[in-house]
């Protein structure tokens, strides 16, 4: 595989590390201190998380979100006014800078939808034994292994440092499935000098921290969502070595998250949440550039705090010429996007999501995957009902390119 040249000179770093940038699907370890604090402290009180069992029909919809690429399919329904063509009053989606902001405020009431990496969910939900489920997925794929011009390959890693955004992640779930695949295993926490010649030493890491990170050289590479990976290619300081939906097809990140009460209580208003949100994964599909300038930090819309160049080339620049030579992309007959928006949470990636994450090292409350069954999951965390209404109100399942019968198999390479 040919190397990338070095740029010519380090970028500027105000373009790696935006002011106005957030944490954004990243927690450090003392966020993930604090997120264990919150969940555990409230499930602890009497009667539990009983205040999760309320729900109020006298106010607007309230979406939380962090200004990534997964979040497009919630802001794109309000930019478009989809939920209010469904009925709903609704609120300007409220920007948050971390995962532990976003599930306080959530399981705190103060917002009713948010998209949620689909590992967390499975750590609220049984973890924290909070009652919320996932009612769609958000995106498919749109994440990349990205790496320094230097490393041309997997075992190139061995001995050296890569930052993954959180322990629950399907980021961390599948850069230890490449690390195994190549003899590797992954570590945490142990001096560079102490690390095994196998060894691939993982940290918690911000995205935007990640770009700098990997430009000074402090890192040898990152996985995470767009549209981090795009913007190291763009500043020329790193290339993508794999993309995340080239090793898992079609696989699942950041899932729409709403608490249960909502559901049983308000079915009708939970549906119309659904269709508005398909309705923009659908729109997404035929209007990636479209997408890119409703979303850009040159709209003026505030959304997020991206480049429209940036975003452009997370929604879109994919394909065996672009990517085949270097090896990020080898299964070009899968026929997929770099970022693609499949709303139908399919029963057999949560399944396989529990296996994964049994064999994967992380941080923190692990303790109950070992109680968890994959087939009880996979009926019991999703709730199926109001997207399957959707996909056949948006024109059916052709409409996203799923299957007709909505069942698939897990492909992993």
């Amino acid at each position: 595989m040919p190397k990338k040249n070095q740029p010519n000179a380090m970028p500027d770093q105000s373009d790696l590390h935006h002011p106005g940038a957030c944490s954004c699907c990243a927690m450090s370890r003392r966020d993930f201190i604090r997120l264990t604090a919150i969940l555990g402290a409230a499930s602890a009180l009497p009667g539990g998380w009983a205040h999760a069992a309320e729900s109020k029909s006298d106010r607007p919809l309230r979406i939380g979100y962090l200004p990534i690429t997964d979040s497009s399919p919630l802001l794109v329904a309000h930019a478009r006014k989809f939920y209010e063509e469904e009925g709903l009053e609704v609120e300007k989606p409220k920007l948050f800078r971390a995962w532990p902001q976003l599930v306080e405020a959530f399981i705190a009431g103060q917002v009713d939808v948010i998209h949620l990496l689909a590992p967390t969910a499975l750590l609220i939900r049984y973890g924290s034994k909070f009652p919320a489920k996932i009612v769609a997925w958000n995106h498919v794929n749109g994440s990349a292994l990205t790496v320094a011009p230097n490393i041309n390959d997997v075992n190139d890693l061995a001995g050296k440092t890569v930052a993954v955004p959180f322990w629950f992640s399907i980021h961390n779930i599948i850069l230890q499935h490449l690390l195994r695949q190549h003899g590797l295993a992954a570590v945490s926490g142990v001096p560079k000098d102490k690390l095994k010649p196998n060894e691939v030493n993982l940290v918690i890491m911000p995205p935007p921290d990640m770009v700098s990170a990997l430009a000074n050289g402090s890192i040898a590479g990152y996985i995470v969502a767009e549209p981090f990976n795009a913007a190291a290619e763009n500043l020329k300081i790193g290339k993508i070595l794999r993309f995340t939906g080239d090793v898992w097809k079609s696989h699942a990140c950041c899932v729409v998250f709403m608490r249960e009460a909502d559901l049983a209580q308000r079915p009708e208003w939970s549906q119309s949440v659904v269709n508005a949100v398909v309705k923009a994964q659908a729109w997404i599909r035929d209007n990636r550039q479209g997408t890119a300038q409703l979303l850009a930090k040159e709209s003026g819309s505030a959304y997020t705090p991206h480049a429209q160049a940036v975003l452009e080339r997370a929604l879109s620049h994919y394909g065996a010429d672009a990517y085949g030579k270097q090896g990020a992309l080898q299964h070009g007959d899968w026929q997929q996007q770099r970022i693609d928006f499949q709303p139908y949470p399919f029963p057999s990636y949560t399944a396989e999501l529990v296996r994964l994450l049994k064999s994967t090292h992380v941080e923190g409350n692990s303790e109950f995957l070992n109680t968890l069954d994959p087939g009880f999951v996979a009926g019991d965390l999703v709730d199926d009902r109001f997207v399957r209404r959707a996909i056949d109100k948006a024109g059916g399942a052709k409409v996203f390119g799923l299957p007709e019968t909505l069942t698939r198999e897990e492909i992993l390479s």
